[in-house]
């Protein structure tokens, strides 16, 4: 079997953004959570897809905030959009999928506890990461656990993380304490770009490993001693940033790998979805549990 492990906030910010507004009889805004229905049935109904679960970011801060003040927070994110997190979250449990709802942690967090938790467990084929987050590269492994951008239909396999960030899958978060990352709201280390992290990574795989002295980095000399006092001077600044990047594998997730398995949907769907005002939706859906 194959396990497809769906990063619920991205989807519904790309529904917000992407599909159609949306007022429900009682003027909310709900069209982000009525794309993000669609798009998950359209996953569940596809041949072969037979367990699945999705997290969300129910607050937008973590842990990670106390870490670095600057770190993202729900701070200039439509409030509309933001107000839709609750009731997504009802609407696929509702589904009949595993909601895993996350306010210390993050939902990167808990898709990375789900593939330590199941990916060693008898049947499992392949993990399917469904998000295109750059820092959920970090959990690709081979073509065993693989990354989908499901708007796009790409997949990314090791190689393929090779060959868009030029370091293996356990040098991401070495790569993003160097180079930053503006949606998490870090900003990397002065200097340091996206090319020459991935050369040295690419030959010293982490942070500690690089050497002080810069002769043997395979960059140009001048080059090489401009980062290499960068790296000197904001050391612990980059070890920070790998910190906020590197994802967690000790989420509580109680969910066996029986639980991920898609029964149908249950009854209250119908009655959310009246609330949503849309009444052919569950029409639609294949199947329902009994109770």
């Amino acid at each position: 079997m194959k396990i497809y492990l769906v990063d619920g906030t991205y989807e519904l910010f790309r529904n917000h953004f992407g599909a159609p507004p949306r007022k429900a009889p009682d003027g909310r805004e709900v069209g982000a959570t009525l794309g993000l229905l669609r798009s998950l049935l359209m996953l569940l109904t596809t041949p072969g897809v037979t367990h699945v679960a999705c997290a969300f970011d129910h607050v937008i801060e973590s842990f990670r905030n106390d870490l670095y003040p600057g770190y993202k927070t729900g701070v200039g994110v439509d409030p509309n959009l933001i107000a839709q997190f609750p009731l997504a979250e009802e609407a696929v449990s509702s589904l009949g999928l595993v909601v895993w709802s996350m306010v210390e942690f993050e939902a990167d967090d808990a898709l990375s506890s789900a593939t330590s938790r199941f990916k060693n467990e008898d049947g499992v084929e392949q993990i399917v990461i469904c998000s295109p987050d750059k820092d959920l590269a970090q959990l690709v492994s081979g073509s065993r656990i693989v990354g989908w951008n499901r708007r796009r239909n790409m997949f990314i396999d090791e190689a393929g993380v090779m060959e868009k960030f030029g370091v293996r899958p356990p040098s991401i978060p070495d790569w993003l304490g160097l180079v930053g990352d503006a949606a998490d709201g870090f900003p990397g280390i002065p200097g340091w770009g996206e090319k020459s992290a991935a050369a040295v990574l690419a030959k010293y795989e982490h942070l500690e490993a690089i050497p002080a002295a810069p002769q043997t980095w395979g960059l140009s000399a001048s080059r090489a001693a401009r980062l290499a006092e960068s790296l000197a001077q904001h050391r612990d600044e980059a070890l920070l940033f790998r910190t906020l990047a590197t994802l967690r594998e000790d989420v509580p997730l109680k969910e066996t790998l029986a639980d991920l398995e898609w029964q149908g949907a249950y009854t209250r769907l119908k009655d959310i979805c009246h609330r949503l005002g849309d009444e052919k939706f569950p029409g639609r859906v294949p199947k329902w549990r009994e109770r």
